[in-house]
């Protein structure tokens, strides 16, 4: 089970979140999210993971070619698209950047196929992404996607094993749901999570 811990604000929440077994951590770079950074904050946010796990560039309001030149260029390992990009956008992104994620929420009734466009993988998250609102997971009974697919949106240490048994993703990712306020990564929910993650991986 893939754990990605997104949305850090600070370089000390990286040895954290891979000491407490995260497999991935995500940096966002969008200008309305209270989880953005700069990107020489980005840049040193993935510096201090050192390799040890992959790095997410998360954007949403840049053209997808801008933002694989930007993932390159803050030494990220994994470029996330996060809500209405098009295959063309991805095409685009991936004429620069190798490794594309992509991210949607059954709002925008997406192609639930893993590598439509061209990613390596696909991430489901709430309809208002960053809000910390669980999703009503039933929507996925009989058609939840295969291979390598993330679930999102509202996770917490006190549901995501819940969320893991319901519609057993390939992978979690939690921002919101680990944090003391909006921005603001609480350690010991990082841990926390983490450890249930790990527990309902068995």
């Amino acid at each position: 089970m893939l754990a990605k811990v997104c949305g850090l604000t600070a370089v000390d929440d990286v040895e954290v979140a891979v000491g407490a077994g995260a497999d991935a951590i995500g940096v966002v770079m969008n200008r309305t999210s209270p989880r953005a950074v700069d990107a020489d904050l980005a840049r040193r946010i993935i510096a201090a993971a050192d390799g040890a796990v992959d790095t997410v560039l998360v954007v949403n309001d840049m053209p997808s070619a801008d933002a694989a030149r930007l993932a390159q260029e803050i030494g990220a390992s994994i470029l996330q698209l996060h809500g209405t990009y098009t295959e063309a956008d991805f095409a685009a992104a991936a004429a620069i950047f190798p490794r594309l994620w992509r991210a949607t929420s059954l709002a925008h009734s997406p192609d639930l196929r893993v590598g439509a466009y061209g990613e390596e993988a696909l991430l489901l998250d709430a309809p208002r992404p960053g809000s910390g609102e669980q999703w009503d997971l039933s929507a996925l009974t009989g058609r939840a996607p295969d291979g390598h697919w993330l679930l999102a949106g509202g996770l917490r240490p006190d549901n995501v094993a819940a969320a893991i048994a319901a519609v057993v993703p390939w992978g979690v990712d939690v921002s919101s749901g680990v944090e003391s306020s909006p921005g603001v990564k609480d350690h010991g929910l990082i841990r926390a999570f983490l450890a249930e993650v790990c527990a309902a991986s068995r």
